[in-house]
């Protein structure tokens, strides 16, 4: 499928670490995966995410506690009901101490899981702020929190926002691919925990 996945050392500990590809249903198809036929027990996802709240700055790093999306994908794949799902709070718990450890602060929220990138309705993450108490938006963390209740496992996802729906805030590639370091320390010291 072409994905990348690398394999190196992190505190002298052997470490892998893999795409996901963009959006639900490719997550879905590697995390489900994962845990059923690669003896995956926890998947901490990282990545990006754009800021539906004042409180919520370029470069502020989120902890996804719970993932308010309009998919059907638990529905079609598991017969699962509701538009919300957790991550793993023992996971999450780690990943906060963790952070705490490393002087890094991570904000909980509940942010919006969406199939959608490009869309004409430019009032839509004012009404998931308002109605649905999402603070942020990214396009993967409710398929993976759906699998990994399924089989058993554990989910979480740290993101760094990147832009900002309230605010003219946004952030240059180069700027991703060099400052979001945060998150990833706090992945990677989990990781080797």
């Amino acid at each position: 499928r072409n994905i990348l996945g690398f394999t190196g050392y992190y505190k002298g500990k052997r470490i892998s670490v893999m795409g996901s590809g963009m959006g639900m249903p490719s997550i879905g198809i590697y995390s489900y995966e994962l845990f059923s036929f690669y003896g995956v027990d926890e998947i901490v996802r990282i990545g990006s995410a754009g800021s539906y709240d004042a409180n919520f700055n370029v470069y502020d790093t989120v902890l996804v506690n719970e993932a308010y999306s309009e998919s059907s994908y638990a529905k079609i794949a598991f017969n699962m009901r509701g538009h919300v799902q957790k991550s793993t709070k023992s996971l999450n718990n780690k990943l906060t101490k963790i952070a705490e450890k490393l002087n890094i602060e991570l904000k909980p929220a509940r942010i919006h899981s969406s199939d959608v990138f490009y869309g004409e309705d430019k009032d839509l993450w004012k009404r998931m702020h308002d109605d649905n108490g999402c603070k942020a938006v990214e396009m993967e963390s409710f398929a993976l929190f759906s699998n990994a209740k399924v089989l058993g496992k554990h989910a979480a996802c740290i993101v760094t926002i990147s832009d900002s729906f309230v605010s003219p805030e946004e952030t240059t590639p180069e700027q991703r691919e060099q400052s979001f370091t945060d998150m990833m320390k706090i992945a990677l010291d989990a990781a080797i925990a």
